[in-house]
């Protein structure tokens, strides 16, 4: 089972996944001599507003998947680049302190995976999704405009849309978690499991710095971890509620009037909210013979990095249908241990999440975390402990494991320790607000 002239690949989905898929697999096969017909499966129009064409994403682009681009011919144009992202304003149980780029080098960056929000006012935006697309239909692959209905198995796959079937000698799923899988049965595919997001689209105060995001662990209750990202002239919220709903939201604005009322007097005006999927862990079946998924369709890195982990899990798919062949056996060689290596680091993020976010809930561990924070802010970057910490969870610039085992530095226990001490002693200040620092 190795891809030979002339062979077709299908692959269902036009997101980021699946655009990285389509320019990977042509990439790779113009380097082994391989001419392919390659068909993108995508009936949505990704330059479209609203939640139909952003798919319910936050849109930060890491610095890794930023630097990791060009290696695929990619220059992000500055009308695809909403924001540039280089502080955080970090909201811990009343608590607040601003955490610079650790490192000003690495670029982190906000984008439309459509044309913004529903109710936009002006010029639309340019949306990443249209333009990775147009970018792997310029490479060579066909876009097909047509949903997939079904993905059924002959001698090989079949691709079934409303008016035709494709035969394919192997089919890439790139649709995420938030559509319905089509293929049979037969295939084995089970689903990541998943936990649902509450998002909403916002005016830009014009007192909001365009490169600081709001990021807050564990408020209000009810609440894990939220975000307001700064993109262009909207702001995007982005929680994780612990109960799913997009009440969530309207709850957020209420009990944060506190953190938020300089830029905020009343409600801000919705102009596009949603509750989308993500996964949260892997799925338990991703590929077999001809097939593979990737992606949030077969693993992503836990709450924070999608794009780039759908660059990371295509470039290792398309790396492994080239070099060692489209079975389940050639999968499991060259494609499975990168989707396990990405497995075993979302479990320390798990533990980090869960032990921060009960941590969390004393004022006292909550001030001693940030005055840490804050008195790290004149050390080296090799130096600094929870700042980095921080920064890695809300941005996923390093990875869980890195992060975990930092947390375990004797210098950070007794930093933390005597900030501990210190919070005990003395009162606890009154709430700040997200611009007194």
């Amino acid at each position: 089972m190795r891809l030979q002239n002339g062979n077709r690949v299908c692959i269902i989905g036009g997101g980021p996944a699946g655009s990285f898929s389509a320019m990977h697999l042509l990439k790779l096969a113009q380097e082994h001599g391989l001419h392919l017909d390659v068909l993108i499966f995508e009936a949505r129009d990704p330059t479209g507003p609203g939640r139909e064409s952003c798919k319910g994403c936050a849109g930060i682009l890491s610095a890794d998947l930023v630097n990791s681009l060009p290696s695929i011919g990619i220059t992000l144009p500055p009308e695809v680049i909403q924001s540039e992202l280089s502080a955080y304003v970090v909201h811990v149980a009343g608590q607040v302190t601003s955490i610079e780029q650790p490192n000003p080098q690495r670029h982190i960056l906000s984008v439309y995976r459509g044309s913004g929000p529903r109710l936009h006012e002006g010029e639309a935006a340019v949306g990443l999704d249209g333009f990775l697309l147009s970018q792997a239909c310029a490479r060579g692959a066909q876009l097909i405009s047509s949903r997939v209905r079904n993905v059924e198995w002959g001698d090989r796959p079949i691709v079934q849309t409303a008016r035709e079937n494709y035969e394919a000698d192997l089919v890439v799923l790139a649709t995420g978690v938030n559509s319905r899988p089509p293929l049979a049965p037969e295939f084995g595919y089970q689903p990541p499991a998943t936990a649902q997001m509450a998002q909403d689209e916002i005016p830009l105060p014009e007192n909001w710095p365009g490169y600081k995001v709001a990021g807050f662990f564990g408020q209000p209750p009810g609440v894990s971890f939220g975000a307001v990202v700064p993109k262009g002239r909207y702001l995007n919220v982005s929680l994780l509620p612990q109960e799913e709903g997009i009440e969530a939201i309207a709850n957020f604005y209420k009990t944060q009037a506190q953190a938020l009322g300089r830029f905020f007097p009343t409600q801000p005006p919705s102009l596009c909210s949603c509750t989308s999927r993500i996964a949260v862990h892997p799925a338990k079946t991703y590929f077999g013979d001809r097939w593979a998924a990737v992606g949030d369709a077969a693993v992503s890195r836990l709450f924070k990095d999608g794009i780039h982990s759908a660059f990371l899990t295509t470039r290792a798919a398309m790396r492994s249908a080239i070099e060692e062949g489209v079975a389940k056996e050639d999968f499991q060689r060259g494609y499975a241990p990168f989707c396990r290596r990405l497995a075993r680091d979302n479990a320390y993020g798990e533990w980090l999440f869960r032990i921060s976010l009960l941590a969390m809930r004393s004022p006292y561990i909550a001030r001693a975390v940030i005055e840490c924070v804050r008195a790290e802010s004149s050390l080296r970057l090799d130096q600094r402990i929870y700042s980095r910490v921080l920064w890695g969870m809300l941005t996923g610039d390093e990875s869980y494991r890195d992060l975990f085992w930092l947390c375990l530095k004797p210098k950070g226990w007794l930093r933390l320790g005597y900030q501990l001490a210190q919070a005990i002693k003395y009162p606890l200040p009154s709430p700040t607000r997200l611009d007194d620092r």
